[in-house]
């Protein structure tokens, strides 16, 4: 199809540079207050994660979504998934023991990653699972977030 093409009346007056620079400063407002919804809904759901995470108990869901992981992952030929992730905010020294690699790094835990780890005791580590913690990521070259990751490979090689 053939473009449409825009009639231009030669004659006409162009906007004036106040009326540009209005629409400029319009926009970028739009935009900021765009980004300052973003910003409020990731920030209410960080907050609604936390509360959640430090209150509420590793639930049925939360078993079911690690085993659907691991099936995902096996299914994919792999011997690893991460299975649960949260802030290094929530752990007792955000994040420093698990990022050092401190071998009591499970005593830093808490909330639903100190239960999940504590159904990896009772249930996954009879079984051979082996489970490692990793800051995953590095906002600001600070520790960010924290992944548990079940591995079920062998030990030999």
């Amino acid at each position: 199809m053939p473009e449409k093409k825009e009639h231009l009346d030669m004659n006409a007056m162009p906007p004036s540079a106040e009326e540009i620079r209005k629409e400029v400063i319009r926009r970028a407002r739009e935009e900021d207050e765009k980004q300052a919804k973003a910003k409020a809904v990731q920030e209410k759901k960080a907050t609604d994660f936390a509360e959640d995470f430090l209150k509420n108990h590793v639930s049925e869901a939360d078993v079911l979504a690690v085993r659907r992981l691991v099936a995902n992952a096996v299914q994919a030929g792999k011997f690893e998934a991460m299975v649960y992730s949260f802030s290094s905010d929530l752990c007792s020294d955000s994040g420093r023991a698990i990022n050092s690699g401190s071998k009591d790094w499970p005593e830093t835990l808490q909330g639903k990653a100190k239960e999940f780890y504590e159904r990896y005791q009772q249930f996954a580590k009879p079984q051979g699972f082996k489970l490692k913690a990793m800051v995953i990521s590095f906002p600001n070259g600070m520790p960010g977030d924290v992944g548990f990751f079940l591995n079920w490979g062998s030990d030999r090689v």
